[in-house]
């Protein structure tokens, strides 16, 4: 019986791949205590400073795209472990389809994404991060769905590099993308060069985006900056993962 010519995105292979992922308690940990505890280091100094209050919630915002930022890549990043086991030879003899594939893998990690969000933005609300509730809304799902830039990126990675470099490599990048992006500190304590480079990388245009409705100021260029990386990271992967079906 022949392979039928499209094939969409299998509803029971999403449903496990988030199970899956909601069930890895390392995982998890990871993803949401690390920014958490970032989050209380470097915005409770601010909270009872008279002019601390946009300080904290600014860091608290940061911190939220940095969760979310961790939590998709890990999550994309985890086919490179599948490509080790063979998975991925697996399915060529499956009718689906490479793109079906890797929007199961995004649609995984954006599930993990918002959890991070979430997390990020109860724990500011608890400690006394106080914004508009539109604010809250806005800038909660900038940080959730441009994190979608990162997931392309993990999936990517995770095709390109073996599954025993693939976290030793990430991890330190993810750190230096998130200093240069201004996550951890204003970008204007940088050398004037990192600022320029970093005006175009994903880290420094999804903090722009997350934080306008707060903080203002035109977002075109990290929009555009967003939308390309992602179109590049997801065609990336999509051709890598083609490549890995079709070997023998």
């Amino acid at each position: 019986m022949s392979a039928p010519a499209t094939v969409g995105v299998n509803r029971t292979i999403l449903a496990i791949e988030i199970r899956r992922i909601l069930r890895n308690r390392r995982t998890l940990v990871f993803v949401v205590a690390m920014p958490a505890l970032f989050f209380l280091a470097f915005g409770l100094p601010w909270r009872d400073k008279p002019a601390g209050a946009r300080t904290f919630a600014v860091i608290m915002i940061g911190m939220a795209v940095y969760g979310a930022m961790v939590a998709t890549t890990a999550c994309g990043a985890a086919v490179a472990v599948e490509r080790g086991q063979g998975w991925s030879r697996q399915l060529r003899l499956t009718p689906l389809r490479p793109a079906a594939y890797v929007a199961v893998k995004v649609a995984t990690a954006m599930v993990l994404g918002l959890v991070a969000v979430l997390v990020e933005y109860a724990l500011g609300a608890a400690v006394g991060v106080r914004m508009p509730l539109l604010t809250w809304l806005e800038s909660g799902l900038a940080a959730w769905l441009c994190s979608l830039v990162f997931a392309a990126f993990g999936l990517f990675v995770g095709f390109l590099l073996p599954a025993e470099n693939v976290m030793q490599i990430l991890g330190p990048l993810l750190a230096l993308l998130a200093l240069g992006g201004g996550l951890f500190l204003p970008l204007d304590l940088l050398p004037h060069a990192v600022q320029v480079v970093a005006a175009w990388t994903p880290a420094y245009g999804v903090g722009v985006l997350a934080r306008a409705p707060l903080t203002g100021g035109p977002v075109g260029v990290a929009a555009l900056a967003v939308a390309a990386w992602t179109m590049i990271f997801m065609a990336g992967a999509i051709r890598l993962f083609r490549r890995d079906t079709a070997r023998v």
